[in-house]
């Protein structure tokens, strides 16, 4: 969607990134690794970000230890400058636009892998560093293949990895039965159920 705003698939995913780690410095490469695009790519989106004020170039120093390495080579890094005046209403954008990628995505794992009983979303998508995973799916006929494509390609996009489990229904109940650990800490966590034939 916003590629069609911006001109750029290569500059949404790199506003993504950054607006998901306002904090953190990224170089050049880690960027285009991460990414999966050319580095000339990156560089030129850095310098149409950093033109309109929404990047900042920062120096920080190569080696772990500052001071034994004094004279190491510095390695620029950039981040998103959050005085800038486009920051507010990019955030805003970014976050929505997140909201339903999120949306069509869970659209997707309900209408393509089969039938799943339960669907639950948590950890990344709830904002709860507590549970072990981030999906779990429960069904008897789950396309494993369709899920992992699914979830690579939401990953792709949204520049995070997705943490995913699958169980079959008598996995699911066998192991609600002994109240499993691993399930508990998911119910604990906050969550959403998507799907839930099982009424929990």
């Amino acid at each position: 969607m916003l590629e069609h705003l911006f001109g750029s698939k290569t500059r949404v995913k790199l506003l993504r990134i950054l607006f998901r780690f306002p904090d953190r410095s990224f170089f050049v490469r880690e960027m285009a690794r991460t990414l999966e695009v050319q580095i000339n790519a990156v560089r030129r989106e850095i310098e149409i970000l950093m033109s309109v004020g929404l990047l900042r170039e920062v120096e920080e120093k190569k080696g772990p230890d500052e001071e034994i390495q004094a004279g190491a080579m510095l390695r620029k890094y950039y981040r998103l400058d959050k005085e800038a005046t486009l920051y507010p209403e990019l955030h805003a954008l970014l976050v929505k636009e997140q909201l339903l990628g999120e949306e069509q995505f869970v659209k997707d794992l309900q209408s393509k892998i089969g039938t799943p009983e339960l669907l639950l979303l948590t950890g990344r998508f709830t904002h709860d560093d507590r549970a072990p995973s981030d999906i779990l799916i429960v069904g008897s006929d789950i396309k494993d293949k369709i899920v992992a494509r699914l979830v690579a390609d939401y990953e792709k996009d949204f520049g995070f990895p997705i943490r995913y489990t699958i169980m079959d229904h008598q996995e699911f109940t066998d192991r609600r039965y002994v109240m499993d650990k691993f399930l508990f800490s998911l119910f604990e966590a906050n969550h959403v159920k998507a799907v839930n034939v099982f009424d929990l």
